[in-house]
């Protein structure tokens, strides 16, 4: 529409990052202004600020697990919710200025995360280079870019090579080939988006006090309602030492009988509990409802139970 600017969204930079590339592939994404920031935080902080409509940021890998970081800001600070989850698959490429050749790499730039995940192909093929690390792939990949740079290349994404101009000397140099990083879009909170029928809810919850069964008890609340959890958590909350929260990631929409009675088993029960947000499967699948615990079987329970009130 004209007048109406174009939105707006955050993402942890600098450019030519898996996190841009998690966000380039949004089709909200297309027609909107990108900004890259130098953290999480940052990320963050901008869509609370409303400078941002979103964020884009990751939060966990298949290779090296949750980005922690990315947990404690959603744990703390103004409430925000995740509507979207996207996974990339991790392919690193060894990157260098044009006209590079690999018996000319002496000096390699990457970050720690790809160095761990490309080690053994780095000491197969190149033996003799001398790795150092930097905050990002991406900046490993800048600084190659630069003239008189320290670096003959850098293992980086390989949206890198067309962002910092470089040429791509080797593709697909992951150790592992199958490593996947999920990414969230984030926004400030609103009313969740309708159910899909293949939808996941995230969750932080601070158990009250520190018991025997405490873990236990906070669990039952899912169990006991059919609730599938596909990840659980524990972060300090920075209050104390031995003090927990636990991020959760749970099958099904909050909309979904089953999900709102173990919402509120957890509310009862437990210090407190953020909704992070319910929102769609990035990989769409679809799990069965067990028996007792679809929304008419919770509709037929509750009828049953006023029929026995009002006898």
């Amino acid at each position: 529409m004209p007048g109406v600017p174009p939105a707006r969204y955050a993402y942890l930079g600098p450019q030519g990052t898996f996190t841009e590339a998690a966000l380039r592939s949004l089709p909200a994404a297309r027609n909107a202004e990108l900004q890259p920031l130098g953290s999480v935080g940052a990320a963050l902080d901008a869509v609370r600020s409303g400078e941002a409509d979103g964020a884009v940021v990751p939060i966990e890998n298949s290779v090296e697990g949750a980005v922690a970081v990315t947990l404690d800001e959603l744990s703390s600070g103004d409430p925000l919710i995740i509507t979207r989850e996207i996974h990339v698959e991790v392919q690193f490429s060894l990157l260098a200025k044009p006209g590079t050749a690999p018996v000319d790499i002496r000096r390699v730039a990457t970050h720690p995360h790809a160095e761990a995940q490309c080690r053994r192909w780095l000491a197969t093929h190149l033996p003799d280079a001398e790795v150092i690390l930097e905050s990002s792939t991406a900046q490993a990949a800048a600084i190659v870019a630069v003239q008189d740079s320290p670096y003959d290349g850098a293992v980086a994404a390989p949206i890198a090579a067309t962002t910092y101009r470089l040429a791509t000397l080797a593709s697909n140099i992951a150790d592992r080939t199958d490593a996947v990083t999920r990414f969230v879009l984030v926004s400030r909170p609103a009313a969740p988006q309708p159910p899909t029928g293949s939808d996941k809810t995230s969750l932080v919850v601070f158990i009250r006090d520190n018991h025997p069964g405490a873990l236990l008890e906070m669990l039952e609340q899912f169990a006991a309602r059919g609730v599938d959890l596909t990840r659980i958590e524990s972060r300090p909350t920075g209050t104390a030492l031995g003090e927990y929260c636990f991020f959760i990631d749970a099958v099904g929409h909050v909309a979904d009988q089953r999900m709102g009675e173990a919402l509120m088993g957890l509310r009862r029960t437990c210090a407190d509990v953020r909704f992070l947000g319910s929102y769609p499967r990035a990989d769409g699948k679809v799990t069965p409802v067990g028996q007792g615990t679809s929304d008419s079987d919770f509709t037929a329970a509750q009828r049953w139970l006023t029929s026995l009130r009002n006898a």
